[in-house]
């Protein structure tokens, strides 16, 4: 698996793939992967040639109170998993390639993110359709895997995908579960 950190490289290794006839499959994630990404990324290989891994802490979707500063990392945890499931390429872009001095482009998806989760979250939503639309266009992937865990951000990119015409085979895999029955996520390390 190799490690790719700008987008005009990311974008230049998908394009000649596809050009190879080759579907390129995408698993956006914020790192510190678990067993649920690890389907995640298995199911992205079983659907296309080649599999990107993302792993980016998105600042934008973090309200000030939140944890973006005590966000669980770990690079080479993440490259084990990733490499043993079967991603090709870990995507590994840093804040300033993925929003550079003078961005200023935020994406507003509005009735699926006003309800639940974003009532109490304002301006997530926005950091996550964002961040996505910033992900799909340096990856340009054929197909998209995203978890069920979250509803209403499975929604929200539904609704980016159809809106933006971006074209990409949205696929919701199931939510993994730890062995007590909780969803796994990567703020479980912090119960």
């Amino acid at each position: 698996m190799k490690i790719i950190k700008t987008i005009k490289e990311m974008q230049l290794i998908s394009d000649n793939h596809k050009i190879e006839g080759k579907k390129v499959a995408v698993v956006p994630t914020m790192g510190f992967l678990h067993s649920g990404h690890a389907t995640l990324i298995s199911k992205a290989k079983q659907l296309a040639e080649i599999v990107v891994t993302t792993l980016f802490v998105n600042p934008k979707q973090f309200a000030p109170h939140e944890d973006f500063e005590k966000y669980p990392r770990d690079l080479e945890r993440d490259f084990q998993t990733a490499s043993s499931n079967g991603s090709d390429y870990l995507f590994l872009p840093d804040i300033r390639e993925m929003y550079p001095i003078g961005f200023h482009t935020t994406i507003q998806i509005n009735d699926i993110t006003e309800p639940f989760e974003g009532q109490f979250r304002p301006g997530h939503f926005d950091g996550v359709a964002t961040v996505v639309a910033k992900l799909f266009n340096a990856v340009r992937p054929n197909i998209a895997i995203f978890g069920q865990k979250d509803y209403q951000q499975s929604l929200l990119i539904k609704k980016l995908n159809h809106d933006l015409n971006f074209g990409i085979d949205i696929v919701i895999a199931p939510t993994i579960r730890e062995a007590d029955g909780l969803a796994m996520s990567s703020r479980n390390t912090y119960l």
